[in-house]
């Protein structure tokens, strides 16, 4: 029997945003299957319902990934695609994969000879990186940085060095809480002739994206205390 698809279904970043993130095929794509498996339950049915999902939410099968369930047996997960049926994997923000546990299911997919479809939609990384006016040929997504201050100082030494080195971006994401003190560590950290680029809040209504150089971020420093944030280095 042949197997069903594997849909990487992305998400909103921001609220109230699904009419400029979501695309015509995504909205069908969700109308003709009836099976998820998704980081976070709550916010994959907002999503649905605000894409316009018109099958009852009763009727749906939602298999949930959160950090909670990782560690567990995960044979359900693909018993329906398995089976033949289509199935759509849902991330908690973004692209399903990108920066997302759900990577762990795309590769279990593989294994299994799966078919894979992923679905354009927003992922903050990229559309920072558009908005930046940075180097969009060469570039590095590092994920989180160290917690530890002195290994964080550290650690923006090196990524700057290496943003000068090969002319390449350099990108990396906080917890949004601690935005404040990594914003404070790349202005001491980083040299005062690199640029970077702060793009907050992407497709929010209070959207913000700016690039100056570190010299220039020190006259005004923004509050992004709690608000979802990329950060890009460039030289």
């Amino acid at each position: 029997m042949p197997t069903g698809t594997l849909y990487l279904i992305p998400v909103p970043l921001a609220e109230n945003a699904a009419a400029k993130s979501l695309t015509p095929y995504l909205v069908d794509t969700i109308n003709s299957i009836k099976e998820y498996i998704v980081e976070n339950e709550k916010t994959a049915r907002r999503c649905l319902k605000e894409a316009g999902l018109k099958t009852p939410q009763s009727e749906l099968i939602i298999h949930d990934y959160g950090k909670h369930n990782r560690d567990q047996n995960q044979t359900d997960f693909f018993s329906g695609l398995k089976a033949g049926n289509n199935v759509g994997l849902m991330s908690e923000a973004g692209c399903p994969g990108i920066a997302d546990p759900g990577a762990d299911i795309v590769n279990k997919a593989h294994q299994l000879g799966i078919k894979v479809v992923p679905l354009v939609g927003p992922s903050s990384i990229l559309l920072a990186l558009m908005a930046s006016g940075f180097n969009g040929q060469s570039f590095t997504f590092h994920g989180y940085l160290p917690i530890d201050k002195a290994e964080r100082s550290q650690k923006i030494k090196e990524i700057d060095a290496l943003a000068m080195k090969y002319h390449q971006t350099q990108i990396f994401i906080e917890t949004p809480f601690r935005n404040n003190p990594m914003l404070e560590e790349i202005l001491k950290s980083a040299m005062p002739q690199t640029k970077l680029c702060i793009a907050c809040n992407i497709t929010g209504v209070d959207e913000f994206i700016q690039t100056k150089t570190i010299t220039e971020w020190k006259k005004q420093v923004p509050d992004l205390h709690k608000k979802p944030t990329i950060f890009l280095l460039y030289r």
